[in-house]
């Protein structure tokens, strides 16, 4: 489950956040320069976020990290939901674009795929967030169109276009998550996937009837000798994603 999710904070502040239309901006409106920019805050919580986790994110933290008193900090973002549309929208801004194997679009949309995985490689906490309702703001729309435009000349229509960019997004951040939970579990147990079913072995030669459940047997022995535990974050998304990509060639297909 997703622990937090985008636009949850006041929809006009965030909006003026994202684009650049804080008060101090403003025409006509006076005060002091500012020490820190919205950039530099940003900066600060995604790195936070990813040393620590999103929930390591509040506002006081950042503000230690920038070096500003909490209340300070609330003059350049209102509140720890806008301030976490601000991380998602910088990332989005930042996240690498590859260049397609050739310029069919199963290679752009693999390019897409592939960029993706890359940005929650780097910070694993965005796949965690629920952006059901997006962060509306100049990295998403920037990200949105380079992403329809990856698909774009398929023949599909505008509907389906949409509809084939989220579902091939939605893959990409279901590896991503099961690839944090994998190392997360690393983490907590001090083994690899490995090493846990090495160690556990005994346990399970105990319990597990082989006669019982012939198919599950000979399946996961094969699994986890091809792949060294019970699950390949690599070739989950390798196997995956070449399997949306056909199930999306037959819906091209059609239209052609």
């Amino acid at each position: 489950m997703a622990t937090d999710r985008s636009s949850a904070g006041d929809p006009a502040r965030t909006l003026a956040l994202l684009w650049g239309l804080t008060a101090a901006e403003k025409p006509g409106r006076r005060g002091p320069r500012q020490a820190r920019s919205t950039e530099e805050i940003a900066a600060s919580a995604i790195a936070l976020a990813d040393a620590e986790g999103v929930d390591a994110v509040t506002m006081r933290r950042v503000a230690q990290e920038l070096g500003l008193s909490a209340m300070a900090l609330y003059t350049y973002v209102p509140g720890k939901a806008e301030l976490l549309d601000l991380m998602l929208d910088t990332v989005y801004a930042r996240m690498p674009r590859t260049a397609p194997a050739d310029d069919g679009w199963r290679a752009r949309a693999t390019a897409v795929a592939d960029d993706n995985r890359a940005l929650y490689r780097a910070h694993p906490w965005v796949a965690s967030v629920s952006t059901s309702r997006p962060p509306l703001g100049p990295g998403l729309m920037a990200k949105y169109e380079y992403e329809l435009r990856a698909l774009e000349g398929a023949g599909l229509s505008d509907v389906d276009l949409d509809a084939a960019l989220t579902h091939l997004l939605g893959f990409v951040q279901t590896c991503a998550r099961m690839a944090a939970d994998g190392r997360a579990a690393e983490q907590d147990s001090a083994m690899s996937d490995e090493q846990w079913w090495v160690a556990n072995a005994e346990l399970l030669a105990r319990v597990f009837d082989a006669e019982r459940y012939p198919t599950a047997a000979r399946v996961g022995a094969a699994a986890g000798e091809a792949h060294g535990g019970a699950y390949s974050p690599d070739h989950a998304y390798v196997f995956g994603l070449a399997r949306v990509l056909d199930g999306l060639a037959a819906l091209v297909e059609g239209n052609l």
